[in-house]
């Protein structure tokens, strides 16, 4: 399978106001692509659009609700109408509640799910009719960690992320079997700094944030860029992302016991933030159209992007972990006899 160089490529970012979608089609721009970029707020799309074009790029925006279909193909129609076709469509659309289970409401549950999950089976829906019409694309969605280890205070967004990875697993195998050149990518950050945080809806008391270490947005726009022009089944973005999904592949209870220590507080900082706050759980809020969140002084790179762009060292590496850690524990299973 192979996809069309970046700048011969028009690519649809939705989910592009702010965050790791605002970096992702800035990045594209960069590179040449002409992007079309779609979220709720049409304020952050137009201040993005202009970014792009100063720096003489092709960009145009189209407001759109990732819960609603008829909004997410508009996007994807005015891409083929605008431009001609459609080659790689990324999702990076999301919402966050901050709150225990027992206090989280049933349309708030309801609502992650139809933005963060439904959303994403949305853009696929929409997207994937013009890229057979091409012979060739690339799906390219953005869950998370979550997708593979739940976090405390966030039931709903780890729901949704969980159904993610099974939608696109059983998307992948049928456009397999149907012989497609139609590549399909599940990218998994670990924490980001975004404002994700910030715009997010809490009953926490106070202003949430990511499990640290925090990375920067460009970790996960570099992973998409990848995938983008190299069919990549999924990427992690962040090291520590890697290390937790690991973990809990071989010992789920000792991670239990981590997230039973640190998970809690650690989601908290010390700023008070009341459950009445705006919120974008609902409608865009204006004055987060940006592309990083508050954590800049703790936001770093991440050396695993090197890892997740060479699959061969990557799961070989990823292979001999755990066949330490199973020797290991057979070494202590014998010596406790």
């Amino acid at each position: 399978m192979q996809l069309k160089p970046i700048d011969q490529q028009v690519v649809v970012v939705f989910g592009a106001s702010s965050g790791i979608g605002r970096e992702t089609a800035l990045r594209f721009a960069q590179r040449g692509a002409k992007v079309v970029v779609a979220a709720r707020s049409a304020q952050g799309l137009d201040s993005l659009v202009h970014d792009i074009r100063r720096m003489d790029c092709e960009a145009i925006a189209v407001p759109a609700d990732a819960a609603d279909f008829e909004q997410v193909k508009a996007v994807a129609d005015r891409a083929v109408a605008e431009y001609g076709r459609l080659d790689t469509w990324v999702h990076a659309a999301a919402v966050s509640l901050y709150a225990p289970f027992e206090q989280t409401k049933p349309e708030e549950f309801k609502r992650i799910v139809d933005i963060n999950l439904i959303g994403q089976a949305y853009g696929a829906m929409a997207a994937l009719p013009h890229l057979k019409r091409e012979g060739r694309g690339a799906l390219i969605h953005i869950s998370s960690v979550e997708a593979r280890r739940s976090l405390p205070y966030q039931s709903a967004y780890a729901a949704s992320k969980h159904g993610i990875e099974g939608f696109l697993d059983a998307l992948r195998l049928e456009l397999k079997h149907q012989g497609s050149s139609i590549s399909v990518t599940n990218v998994m950050p670990a924490s980001i700094n975004t404002p994700l945080f910030s715009k997010a809806r809490t009953r926490l008391g106070v202003k949430p944030m990511g499990v640290p270490p925090i990375y920067e947005p460009g970790v996960v726009a570099d992973l998409i860029l990848h995938a983008a022009a190299h069919p990549t089944r999924e990427l992690v973005a962040g090291g520590t992302g890697r290390a937790l999904i690991l973990a809990q592949k071989i010992a789920p209870q000792l991670v239990d016991a981590y997230l039973l220590r640190r998970g809690f507080e650690s989601q908290r900082t010390t700023e008070p933030k009341s459950e009445d706050a705006p919120s974008n759980l609902f409608k865009p809020i204006e004055g987060y159209d940006t592309t990083e969140g508050d954590f800049g002084d703790q936001a770093r790179g991440s050396a695993n992007n090197w890892f997740e762009q060479r699959p061969i060292i990557k799961w070989g590496s990823i292979a001999a972990a755990v066949g330490a850690v199973a020797l290991l524990t057979a070494r202590a299973v014998r010596s406790s006899r």
